[in-house]
């Protein structure tokens, strides 16, 4: 090659770079407006995923008004959707959850967002944070769960809840404790009213979740009164709906599995108990409600609509479209013969009253467990003896 090409050569790569410089500028400039453009995107909205395929759109707040907050078992079946409705609201949700019966797909499509921490903790241990409000949620809530480890159960409840009260009186955070309608026990009155006692056995094979949530309740009272901490206590009754865990024995997603399979349908006893059974997006709004609200003694949140457990089971296999047929079993150990929420404190001083009727959340409830019986070819439902948590996390 002559210089006079050589020359010509470079002459022409050098236009050429002359040239293409202000494309490149332009082309970073389109990247980073993309790339701005998503980070506000993943920042204003959830992530459609396998488990949660809607889109949950959160607010932008102002920092005076975002509340930092810790929902302790965030990744259970409760606590995944209290979750998805104080990220929607525009508030900074840290996680904290073991993953004994939490699944992190319950709460994945959160993952990506900034407001949103994921730690991978047991509440029987210390924790620092920096918190504004808690949500204490953790404790397995299906009998074959916490019957499992009665130990680890107990504990859940009492070195847990202490934690929760030792980090709440550090940070002057106001503490919700997530306890249970089991504390009545076999209740004597019905239906059951805050000012009941209740009827339990201490040392039946339930006692472990009944009376762990009784002494939690005590803590909480010990420390407002020494402490000054503000707390509030929310007696939750029996609910249901997308994201319980698929074996955790419990009636409504024993029987939708069932009837789904059109297997037996399995009730343990004449069927003749009752219970009374909400849908999970009225408790969330009744968890909020309390917790923002000024009232600080117990309150029950449930739906007062009450079935026979016979009734329930027919109700949603008819639902189901299913052939299934009702077999009984010998009834469980210590387990109540009725339950229904008097829910006149809820009305009078937070304001709160189910608004989901059973069979509207029983469809919402159906079509998820079809999911989750298509995903895994074949569920065989929990009985009622005392198992581990089985299936994905």
């Amino acid at each position: 090659m002559s210089d006079l090409d050589g020359q010509s050569s470079n002459g022409h790569k050098q236009r050429w770079n002359s040239a293409s410089a202000p494309d490149d500028h332009e082309a970073k400039r389109i990247r980073l407006e993309r790339f701005v453009a998503d980070q506000q995107l993943l920042a204003s909205q959830s992530i459609p995923t396998p488990h949660t395929p809607h889109v949950i759109n959160t607010v932008r707040l102002p920092d005076a008004s975002r509340k930092k907050i810790l929902v302790t078992g965030g990744a259970g079946f409760v606590g995944s959707h209290l979750v998805d409705r104080l990220m929607a609201d525009g508030h900074e949700v840290v996680v904290l959850d073991n993953f004994f019966t939490g699944r992190k797909a319950n709460v994945e499509h959160w993952l990506h967002h900034p407001n949103f921490s994921l730690v991978r903790h047991d509440v029987t241990l210390p924790i620092l944070l920096e918190v504004d409000q808690i949500y204490h949620l953790a404790c397995p809530a299906s009998p074959p769960h916490y019957q499992y480890n009665p130990v680890k159960t107990i504990k859940t409840s009492t070195m847990g809840t202490i934690n929760m009260l030792g980090l709440a009186k550090r940070v002057k955070a106001r503490i919700l404790l997530a306890s249970t309608s089991e504390i009545y026990g076999d209740p004597t009155v019905h239906p059951q009213p805050e000012s009941y006692w209740g009827n339990v056995n201490t040392i039946g094979v339930r006692a472990c979740y009944d009376e762990g949530k009784r002494v939690a309740e005590t803590m909480m009272y010990a420390y407002k009164s020494q402490n000054n901490v503000e707390i509030r206590v929310a007696r939750i009754f029996n609910t249901f709906g997308p994201r319980m865990h698929p074996n955790d024995g419990r009636v409504v997603s024993n029987f939708i599995i069932q009837s789904l399979q059109n297997k037996d349908i399995t009730i343990y006893g004449d069927g003749t108990y009752t219970r009374s059974f909400q849908y999970v997006d009225d408790l969330v709004n009744g968890l909020i409600k309390l917790m923002n609200g000024n009232y600080d003694m117990p309150v029950n949140i449930g739906n007062p609509d009450e079935y026979t457990i016979n009734d329930f089971a027919t109700k949603i296999r008819d639902m189901c479209g299913s052939k299934s047929e009702i077999v009984y079993l010998p009834k469980v150990a210590d387990d109540p013969t009725q339950r229904k929420a008097d829910i006149t404190t809820a009305k009078r001083e937070i304001d709160w009253e189910p608004t989901v009727t059973v069979d509207e959340g029983l469809k919402k409830t159906i079509e998820y467990f079809k999911g989750e019986v298509e995903a895994a070819g074949e569920i065989i439902p929990t009985g009622p003896d005392a198992v581990k948590p089985k299936g994905g996390k």
